[in-house]
């Protein structure tokens, strides 16, 4: 299990009910690393603003994340975290690599709407 403050999805089944009970959801996969800590720390500053969007973490290397690691939007990634960002249990947009929040932000912004809408 990854060491944030983030919901933890650790299976396949779990990651199916996340994205399929909420309407939006940002799930970063990665490790404990240093790409992938920065991620998890602007999710963890964010989801007190963004209380529409469910926030996530799954371990990259659980071979549960398949789910992430081997989703076609995926393809061609090189750097983790792997996130993705779903609406109504579809992916509307995934990256690779760090992102800093303001990064984050905009796509939140542009996927889900700004905070509460």
């Amino acid at each position: 299990m990854l060491q944030t403050n983030l919901t933890h999805v650790t299976t396949a089944d779990e990651w199916k009910k996340i994205i399929e009970e909420n309407e939006n959801v940002m799930i970063c996969c990665g490790r404990m690393g240093p790409m992938c800590i920065p991620v998890y720390g602007v999710m963890e500053d964010l989801e007190e603003e963004y209380k529409h969007v469910k926030f996530a973490d799954m371990p990259f290397d659980s071979p549960e994340a398949h789910v992430i690691r081997n989703a076609p939007e995926a393809r061609g990634f090189m750097g983790l975290p792997f996130t993705f960002y779903y609406k109504n249990g579809k992916v509307v947009k995934a990256t690779s690599s760090i992102q800093n929040e303001q990064q984050v932000r905009s796509i939140l912004n542009d996927q889900f709407g700004k905070n509460n809408q």
